[in-house]
């Protein structure tokens, strides 16, 4: 993910009003993430718990959303639909976003189950265990943190569906 600045961030949300965007609790510790280790910027705001933010590069740009999660728990532990880390750390909670143009104006969202702590971009680059001998661990490492990045801006991209 190329680095951005908060200025750059704020300018990026779809689905979003200007106040929800003043309102925006912006990234903790923005100067000193690790850009190259990141597919997806996750963060959850400070001062509105069931609020969080993320930052997914669609076809080369950035597309911030505004995602409300899920006053319920699912009831069973849930599998992440962006890293599909099948040994979570934490846990997977739904969180919605409304739709970018009229569409979201009139109440339509988009809703998947993600970490709790967006660490999907730790979960697909820990070390997979080794399921037989001579099995490629960086190409499987490569094909998760592919996989994250074509599900989350496929998320993105609904977002962005006026239709």
């Amino acid at each position: 993910m190329l680095p951005l600045t908060a200025a750059q961030i704020r300018s990026c949300f779809v689905g979003a009003s200007r106040k929800e965007l003043a309102d925006m609790s912006p990234p903790p510790e923005l100067e000193t993430l690790d850009w190259d280790r990141l597919d997806v910027l996750g963060w959850r705001d400070a001062k509105l718990p069931r609020r969080s933010y993320a930052v997914v590069p669609v076809d080369a740009r950035p597309v911030g959303l505004l995602l409300l999660q899920a006053s319920a728990a699912p009831r069973r532990r849930a599998q992440c639909a962006w890293c599909q880390d099948v040994e979570l750390p934490a846990d997977v909670v739904l969180r919605s976003a409304r739709r970018a143009g009229a569409a979201g104006r009139a109440g339509d969202t988009v809703g998947t189950l993600v970490c709790e702590g967006f660490e999907c971009s730790a979960n697909v680059r820990r070390t997979p265990p080794l399921p037989y001998e001579g099995f490629d661990l960086e190409a499987a490492r490569a094909e998760r943190v592919a996989g994250l990045q074509a599900r989350a801006a496929g998320f993105a991209r609904a977002v962005l569906a006026t239709s």
